[in-house]
């Protein structure tokens, strides 16, 4: 049985300095939450200094990045290469968050290629899918869903495919500006991406974890955890607080044991 996982990604905010403070101030925390499974996600230029301050407290804290390009080396001026990122000792790649979809372009298929080649390195990909507002209001969240997750897992062989979590975050409900989720419809949307890995994986679909991630906090966290396809919840500045995240902890802790 795989541990419910929380984790948070950092977007583009902290300096190194209050990114050291942050994780020496978040290790002893989770040392109190066994029930779960942590991770962070850090810019960049903070990784290294990050996963030494990790190693040095010896802390199962996992340490992802942002974004990764799908090729070893090239004349890709600006990007980081798996290679790169595994030497830093990294266990966790997130793919295809919207904001690199709507400021980057990137596309269902360049997830995929980013995809393989964090499983090629042994990274665990977090993939994030998500349909806009527009999406939900015409009534085609699910085939936007399952056009995003299919393509992003193509050619994924599935001895592998339970290396993988699937994080899906609505655009709608993320950010500043976000509109968090109904929970009978986060559920809705969960049972059936659950059906979506069944079918493409048979049983091993089952095994897959699905993280929600939208305008988690205090006042619906312990509501998303308590759904049957929800294995995890990916949060934004509700975790970007060490105090502030062991709240959501000991909430979560009251439905996940």
């Amino acid at each position: 049985m795989n541990k419910f996982l929380l984790g948070t990604n950092w977007k583009m905010n902290k300096t190194l300095t209050e990114s050291i403070q942050y994780t020496n101030d978040l290790m002893p925390i989770i040392e109190k939450y066994p029930q779960f499974e942590f991770f962070i996600i850090p810019s960049y230029t903070h990784l290294w200094k990050i996963k030494e301050t990790i190693d040095a407290q010896k802390s199962p804290l996992k340490l992802g990045a942002q974004n990764m390009h799908q090729e070893d080396f090239g004349q890709f001026t600006g990007e980081i290469s798996p290679v790169m990122l595994k030497e830093i000792g990294l266990d966790v790649i997130e793919l295809g968050h919207s904001e690199r979809r709507q400021y980057f372009n990137e596309t269902d298929e360049a997830v995929n290629q980013k995809a393989l080649a964090a499983l090629k390195h042994g990274f665990i990909p977090l993939i994030c899918i998500g349909e806009q507002l527009a999406d939900k209001n015409y009534g085609v969240s699910k085939e936007m869903l399952a056009k995003q997750l299919k393509i992003a897992l193509k050619d994924m062989p599935a001895n592998a495919i339970s290396n993988f979590w699937i994080a899906y975050e609505p655009v709608w409900a993320i950010g500043v500006n976000g509109i968090p989720a109904e929970t009978s419809y986060v559920e809705e949307i969960h049972n059936f991406l659950r059906t979506v890995l069944i079918d493409l994986y048979g049983t091993i679909g089952q095994e897959i974890p699905l993280l929600f991630g939208g305008s988690v906090n205090k006042n619906n966290a312990s509501d998303y955890a308590r759904l049957e396809n929800v294995d995890g919840l990916f949060i934004g500045r509700s975790a970007w607080e060490p105090d502030l995240f062991e709240e959501l902890m000991v909430l979560v802790g009251n439905v996940v044991k």
